[in-house]
């Protein structure tokens, strides 16, 4: 039989291109995945962990915290190696597709054991995986797209974060509810299936992708050229201050989980679970990206040109002003009133504001601002970033415990640092980024064909 021919290049068209679809729904499976694993890992850790005799050992909340932002860093750290493996070896599709599977064997060793060898096994096996494939999945997105629709990319990135939203919102909803019900067995392997699927999705467009070739030991070569180099210092640079977003954001999944356990969970008529209130964030995502772009970018643009940098250094400071708000419902806890798990949801719409700002900024910068040989590297250094805040947040955590196990610093104090961390940062991005001069990188449109006999993507 003969073989299906594999693109190698962008169509020459105005259309969306065809594997976008797939990308989007294999996207919103895996993220279904990660977030509701993610979702349940604290409260995991604080109840539900075992020791080998089949005994209660939980974690103390400093320790989970510590180990929740060790694992996220873990996840984004990861992608530099498969960066590297998909650009220089195997291209983008295969390095998704094989590591997609180990990304599938992590959620079921959590499934299998509740002891903390299986937190172990099961965790670092999904961030090899999960992090060895992100860098891939996200520009595989810009790699779909050339001259002649370069129109639709922020478009595509825009449904590529709503698919990730759409996943987590669904997945914190359940997963929470599963765990208190039916066990972490139940909880863990659920996601488990869904990345499954997820992989099954992504196998399934194979034939619509654009496969970008490896390049051999031609990539490095070209990593090390001025201008590859000159790429890697000022986006470095800047996605160093993205690292503080994300070292606020991540909080959400840990402290914000753990404060919600200590408030009034009954709202709106519901008793919510601690971790279910996480899906707030996906929700306002999903309303947030058309009204921001629709209706708030262009009224701050008649004001003054928004550019994308000047997106990321807003998003900054409107973070830090989520964190006051933490800060002061841990005033509330304090003087012994039990404020309403309501008064966490003015945090999630700022925190979500900044990540609109910020993330989806980034993303699409990491990608239109890298060199062609570059795209899948650049991409990983923007997931460095978030690596780098969570690392220091579990740096925070390490510094904070005294040896007796008490904490330096807790409470509305440990908020207010973050806040005015972020609100600090925002000011020296500011002039860092006004050295910067963007530019628009996208692949060639136009190259042939090639059959699958041929060793690409």
């Amino acid at each position: 039989m003969p073989s299906t021919p594999l693109l190698t290049a962008p169509l020459n068209s105005t259309k969306m291109p065809p594997g976008i679809p797939y990308i989007v729904g294999n996207e919103a499976a895996e993220r279904f995945s990660f977030y509701g694993m993610r979702a349940i890992l604290v409260v995991f850790m604080t109840q539900y962990l075992r020791n080998a005799a089949g005994t209660l050992a939980p974690m103390s909340e400093n320790d989970a915290g510590k180990w929740f932002h060790i694992f996220v860093a873990s996840n984004y750290f990861f992608p530099i190696f498969g960066a590297l493996l998909a650009d220089s070896l195997w291209g983008k599709y295969r390095t998704i597709f094989w590591l997609s599977i180990v990304y599938c064997f992590g959620h079921f060793a959590l499934a299998m054991s509740d002891t903390r060898l299986g937190l172990a096994l099961g965790l670092g096996l999904i961030a090899v995986g999960s992090g060895g494939i992100k860098p891939c999945v996200s520009a595989n997105v810009g790699d779909q797209f050339g001259a002649s629709n370069q129109h639709l990319v922020s478009r595509a990135f825009g449904w590529f974060y709503f698919s990730i939203n759409a996943g987590s919102f669904f997945s914190i909803l359940l997963i929470p509810y599963l765990l208190e019900h039916y066990g972490s067995t139940v909880a863990f392997a659920v996601p488990g299936i869904l990345m499954a699927i997820a992989t099954v999705v992504f196998a399934l467009g194979r034939t619509r992708f654009v496969h970008v070739p490896p390049r051999g030991r031609a990539f490095l070569n070209e990593v090390l050229t001025r201008e590859g180099f000159k790429s890697l210092l000022w986006i470095g640079g800047i996605f160093v201050f993205v690292a503080v977003f994300w070292s606020l954001w991540d909080q959400s999944g840990g402290e914000w989980v753990l404060q919600a356990n200590k408030m009034d969970l009954h709202f709106l008529g519901i008793t919510w679970l601690p971790s279910q209130i996480q899906a707030v964030n996906a929700i306002l995502i999903l309303t947030f990206i058309p009204l921001f772009q629709y209706v708030v970018y262009p009224a701050i643009d008649r004001i003054f040109p928004l550019t994308p940098l000047r997106k990321i250094g807003l998003g900054l400071v409107v973070t830090g002003f989520s964190f006051f708000i933490s800060a002061w419902i841990e005033t509330q806890l304090r003087a012994g009133l039990k404020p309403s798990i309501g008064f966490q949801l003015p945090a999630y719409a700022l925190l979500t504001a900044g990540e609109i700002m910020v993330s989806i900024t980034a993303l699409e910068f990491a990608y239109t601002q890298a060199p062609k040989a570059m795209k899948s590297i650049l991409m990983a250094v923007y997931l460095l970033a978030i690596s780098a805040g969570d690392a220091f947040t579990a740096l925070v955590h390490v510094f904070i415990e005294r040896p007796d196990g008490s904490l330096r610093i807790n409470g509305p104090t440990y908020y207010l640092f973050y806040a005015l961390l972020s609100i600090v940062a925002a000011g020296v991005f500011a002039c860092f980024a006004g050295f910067y001069k963007e530019k628009t990188v996208l692949q060639d449109e136009g190259l042939p064909a090639v059959p699958d006999a041929v060793p690409v993507a």
